[in-house]
């Protein structure tokens, strides 16, 4: 196997194309496609299309993209920490997380560990959609309640369940319709179910206005816009200064976050660094020190 060749062949790659790949690598070009093509030819099948515009992988150039790039990772890594003397966490650190989390506690988590670890190259990117890791070149991706995926492995470290608040001062009752604050499209859903000390409760609503973010949702609760369903993180310290109401908790709504990574063996230095990060800002994963977290 031409180790050099392979090396080529991953970086241009994850670069997207030979000439990006030579800038980014200070190499000439006509080399990274030289190495590539021998490449090729030792293996016997084509690993890039070099036709259009934007360069793409064969199916073969995918598979080979996909279990090589991790493991020459590591190798890079291994060969760094032991020419360093030790096994500091150093180099660029990919992180997906969604937008609530991102809103309210990434700012504070990314700037402790930047201060704590500041060989890492931290860059946190904010979206709620499922990213392909590898493909995009996430390190790790935090992720709410996500599907199962036997090509990612990780843990939870924060639990979290939502409940129904409404304007300060506002009583619930069974026979009137409620005006509710939604997030996104509304749906068909003309009732909500909560869970009360009395028990099981459900009410009509009619929602009056759908926002795209959860801490927008929360301003039109405080403004007395009407009801709706939220973290209990996100709310707990306006119950306690009465700002909002508790009417009680939607029924099986647990939410649980996830820190999720490739499925490897070894676990890069960057990355148990950051997880660590994670269990140190919340120890026992409740909202309670989420919402301490926000808040502090």
């Amino acid at each position: 196997m031409d180790f050099l060749g392979l090396a080529d062949f991953i970086l241009v790659a994850r670069h997207g194309g030979f000439g990006k790949a030579a800038r980014a690598s200070g190499r000439p070009k006509a080399t990274l496609s030289r190495r590539v093509t021998e490449l090729e030819a030792s293996l016997g099948v084509r690993l890039l299309e070099r036709g259009g515009r934007l360069l793409q992988l064969t199916q073969e150039g995918r598979a080979l993209y996909e279990r090589a790039g991790a493991l020459l990772t590591e190798l890079d890594e291994t060969t760094s920490e032991i020419a360093s003397g030790g096994n500091r966490p150093r180099g660029r650190l990919r992180i997906s997380a969604p937008l609530l989390f991102s809103q309210t506690a990434i700012g504070k988590l990314a700037a402790t560990f930047a201060l704590q670890y500041p060989d890492v190259d931290l860059e946190v990117t904010t979206e709620d959609r499922a990213v392909d890791m590898v493909e995009e070149g996430y390190d790790l991706v935090i992720r709410v309640n996500p599907d199962p995926d036997n090509t990612l492995v990780g843990r939870i470290f924060l639990r979290d369940r939502l409940v129904v608040v409404a304007p300060a001062g506002t009583h619930h009752t069974m026979e009137a319709v409620v005006p509710v604050v939604t997030r996104g499209s509304s749906g068909a859903t003309n009732s909500w179910t909560m869970i009360t000390e009395a028990g099981e409760a459900s009410f009509k609503v009619a929602p009056v206005l759908s926002l795209s973010s959860l801490l927008n949702v929360r301003d039109a609760v405080r403004m007395g816009v009407g009801a709706a369903r939220l973290p209990i993180s996100l709310v707990s310290s306006d119950i306690t200064f009465g700002k909002v109401t508790n009417w009680g908790d939607v029924p099986d709504s647990h939410i649980a976050l996830w820190a999720l990574y490739p499925s490897r063996r070894l676990l890069s230095a960057r990355v148990s660094a950051f997880i660590d990060h994670l269990k140190k800002a919340f120890p026992n994963g409740t909202p309670d020190e989420l919402s301490a977290y926000i808040d502090g």
